[in-house]
């Protein structure tokens, strides 16, 4: 890049550099949630969501378990104070929840904000107001003193537009491109609203520092906002507040160190919609305290029902790779994965008491709506026999040999490869039934009767392409016996190698399952697998779709 030397760092990193905070390695307990999809992320949408898509959202966000939603800016827009009123008047706020309210600090703006609420059982108004060094030269004009002015009169009014309004209203103050701001400044301009607004209310107030549009690494926003939460006025009395936005892809980093650092309360959308690159992604906070142990205090049980409804209200689209909520993020195409999954996924079935721990999967998808066969094992050519083995086996209780496992394997991966896609598992088990199952072509067995003497005689009915005939022969078992019977009819040269059978269980009517392979005398491998519900039928079966693959020389 030609032009790096236009740049520089636009941040102001906290005065004291002690890092305590470090030396914790993981978030012990959830932050209070505040959802901004209804206003930050509304706003970043190319097409706002109309008030009837705002509704549906805003039931989403109660059932997923938030008990603070902030619904808009409602003296922006004449759609914005609809909804506002529509929730209040029409009764949609459930007694535990509160709605949040942006405001700019003007007069006007705040009385337009407080008649909006009137009637809200529980309330937050959130004032806010530009504190960077660039917001303040370029935009406003204003020196700091002037700034802070202005922060200080909209906390009056916000306080006495409080004390005439019914309900319970609690006051936010954030300063505006806080990283921006240098840190002693945007301090003194924190402690002179608390100071206004702590006087004779025994209400905690909620202090919010904004990574507006993020400028520095995670660790230096976490050092600022731990250096606010040591110097904050009767920090006791403040609920610390952060909203990172996401400009350096740090947001979720920036939040979680942040916890770490001091906060007690994260703003952010579900899956990390807002202005240019976006908020913080809630699911993905919330589900990494999941992921270790931690209850999030929100409910993600169905996330593709959310992810649906997200998508409708919004028009936005969640790309496939997003940690947790993407369509691909438990999607195993390699094949030392895909064998690694199974093989953890059959461990758990002997140890389903432990902690979970199954290689390449963070979490249990089944916990957020996901399942292993649709989401996890996807076949395409680059998938391996195991992952192909667990699908049959998972899905279709197709219990593969060892020995089986490899060809079909790369029978399955060539046939992806020819297509260029992936593979659904009901096509995987259509291309297991064509390939080996109860094959009759160009041989079949028509009838076949047994008689006990010495061993076991089979006389057996063969059709093929010149004609009828039956043969008698003898064997150490049935399936021998008709073994040899076919060998001498049709002058073959093999070994019945091996044969192995279980129950279909996932059958509505119980059905064995045969698998049988023969070896010619090149040493080469044929299977052939037999399904009925009586065993002798299944392994005969078994056997004659082996010689059938023999006869067509396909392994």
């Amino acid at each position: 890049m030609k032009h790096s030397s236009k740049y520089t760092r636009q941040f102001f990193p906290a005065p004291e550099g002690e890092f305590q905070w470090l030396r914790k390695t993981y978030i012990d307990h959830p932050p209070v949630w505040c959802s901004v999809d209804l206003r930050d992320g509304n706003q970043a949408l190319v097409t706002p969501m109309n008030l009837k898509d705002k509704l549906t959202f805003f039931q989403m966000l109660v059932q997923a378990g938030f008990r603070e939603i902030e619904i808009g800016f409602p003296a922006a827009s004449e759609t914005e104070y609809a909804f506002c009123r529509t929730l209040i008047e029409e009764h949609l706020i459930p007694e535990d929840v509160t709605i949040q309210v942006l405001t700019q600090s003007r007069e006007h703006i705040i009385a337009r904000t407080f008649e909006a609420i009137q009637g809200a059982p529980h309330a937050i108004v959130h004032l806010y107001n530009s504190t960077s060094v660039a917001q303040r030269t370029q935009v406003f004009h204003k020196d700091k003193p002037e700034i802070i002015a202005l922060a200080v009169e909209g906390a009056k009014l916000c306080k006495e537009y409080r004390d005439k309004c019914s309900g319970d209203i609690r006051l936010e103050y954030s300063p505006e491109s806080f990283t921006g701001t240098e840190m002693d400044f945007a301090l003194e301009i924190c402690n002179a609203v608390l100071d206004v607004w702590q006087q004779d209310c025994n209400q905690p107030v909620i202090i919010n520092l904004p990574d507006t549009v993020s400028c520095a690494m995670p660790h230096v926003y976490a050092n600022q906002v731990a250096y606010l939460s040591r110097h904050l006025h009767n920090r006791e009395r403040v609920i610390l507040s952060v909203h990172p936005h996401n400009d350096r892809g740090c947001a979720v980093a920036e939040s979680e160190l942040a916890l770490l650092a001091g906060a007690d309360r994260v703003e952010g959308t579900l899956f990390g919609n807002g202005e240019r690159t976006g908020n913080a992604d809630i699911v993905t906070i919330a589900l990494n305290m999941y992921a270790q142990g931690v209850d999030p205090g929100l409910d993600f049980h169905d996330l593709p029902e959310m992810t649906r409804i997200y998508e409708h209200a919004t028009g936005m689209h969640i790309n496939e790779r997003q940690p947790y909520s993407g369509s691909l993020v438990f999607a195993a195409f390699s094949g030392s994965h895909q064998d690694a999954i199974a093989k953890g996924m059959k461990w758990r079935e002997s140890h389903p008491d432990s902690t979970w721990n199954v290689p390449y999967l963070p979490i249990d998808p089944l916990d957020i709506g996901r399942t292993y066969d649709g989401d996890v094992i996807r076949i395409n050519s680059q998938s391996g026999k195991g992952g192909i083995g667990y699908l049959l086996e998972h899905y279709y209780g197709i219990k593969l040999p060892d020995g089986m496992r490899e060809g079909f394997g790369y029978h399955v991966k060539s046939i992806s490869d020819r297509a260029h896609k992936e593979l659904l598992p009901e096509e995987v088990y259509r291309i297991f039934q064509d390939t080996y199952v109860n094959l009759s072509s160009p041989i079949a067995l028509p009838a076949i009767h047994y008689a006990q003497k010495d061993g076991i005689d089979a006389i057996v009915t063969i059709q093929s392409g010149t004609g009828i005939e039956t043969v008698a022969a003898s064997g150490n078992g049935r399936l021998d016996a008709v073994s040899n019977a076919v060998k001498n009819a049709l002058n073959l040269d093999y070994t019945l190698k091996s044969y192995t059978e279980h129950a279909l269980e996932v059958s509505s009517k119980s059905k064995a399952v045969s698998y049988v392979s023969l070896q010619d005398r090149k040493g080469q491998l044929f299977w052939g697998v037999g399904i009925h519900t009586d065993i002798i039928v299944s392994s005969t079966n078994a056997l004659l779709s082996a010689v059938n693959r023999m006869i067509l020389k396909t392994v």
